[in-house]
């Protein structure tokens, strides 16, 4: 029987360069889909997923993101002075139910450097890591997919779908085992193939995982790239010598990490939301771009 999932991982450490110059000084994880910063979308899946203790991983250029997530006394005063009760609940965060933990990335060398900083945090028990360039869209959260997964199997479970071609290049994509519904066997993952190499499938990595006490030593052995260690790199270590899977998740992914992707998952958020969403029909039904 493995043991319940209580701890979430969130690296947020990068610089963002893809969205400069606006992360010269924001944090790309606080870049708004609609009206709330990426990284709480991120909070907010592994709380309603029933995870109830945090680490966020930073650099030193990122103590806004700790700010957001703890009370802003003065604020919180005046809007209960008004009686502006709507906007208390919003900046409050009561509603997230977690207790937070930062740790401070000092060095980028790669997904899994950042990950061996939750060692101490983990305390030796399964984890969830989520990656805060995917928004994941479903009823059914995400990583509480990959939860019951883990429950079912006892092993490390990379979050997956099915994307095309070009996508796929940009991922880690899975060597196939053996396939059971929406379960993969992990015979391997490589990290970006290139044209020439060939894709080993479509089946790739989108940012979110359930990881064993095992990755950390995984991670201590994973090959330098550039003086990078890759997670998959890891994971690819473990799924060898302990076994992993794959899991195909439901859920529509955006890629935020992606300029078009970060537009889209605005856009469509917006039609979802109850305050924008008649306005941005009308305007999306009536729209004329000069050329």
């Amino acid at each position: 029987m493995s043991r319940a999932i209580t701890k979430a991982v969130i690296p947020a450490a990068g610089f963002g360069t893809r969205f400069l110059p606006f992360t010269k000084s924001v944090p790309k994880e606080m870049l708004p889909i609609v009206d709330k910063p990426t990284i709480q979308y991120i909070v907010e899946e592994a709380v309603a997923s029933g995870i109830r203790e945090i680490l966020i991983i930073l650099n030193r250029n990122k103590k806004c993101i700790e700010d957001h997530f703890d009370k802003a006394y003065e604020l919180e005063e005046t809007l209960k002075k008004f009686n502006k009760l709507d906007e208390l609940r919003i900046v409050s965060m009561n509603h997230i139910d977690a207790e937070f933990t930062y740790v401070r990335q000092k060095e980028m060398h790669g997904s899994g450097a950042a990950v061996a900083l939750a060692k101490n945090f983990a305390d030796n028990e399964p984890f969830a890591v989520l990656f805060g360039d995917d928004v994941i869209y479903h009823a059914r959260p995400c990583i509480k997919q990959l939860m019951d997964a883990h429950e079912n199997t006892g092993l490390t479970i990379v979050g997956v779908q099915r994307v095309d071609d070009a996508t796929a290049r940009k991922c880690g994509v899975i060597q196939k085992g053996a396939v059971k519904g929406r379960y993969t066997e992990i015979k391997g993952i490589v990290e970006k193939p290139s044209e020439k190499d060939g894709l080993p499938s479509n089946l790739a990595s989108l940012g979110r995982f359930i990881l064993t006490p095992d990755i950390f030593d995984a991670i201590g052995r994973a090959p330098l790239k550039n003086n990078e260690v890759f997670l998959t790199d890891a994971i690819n270590l473990v799924a060898h010598e302990i076994g992993a899977y794959a899991y195909e998740f439901e859920g529509t992914r955006y890629d935020l990490g992606d300029k078009t992707g970060f537009l889209i998952a605005n856009i469509e958020y917006g039609l979802r939301d109850k305050n924008t969403g008649e306005k941005l029909k009308k305007y999306l039904r009536e729209l004329k771009i000069e050329s």
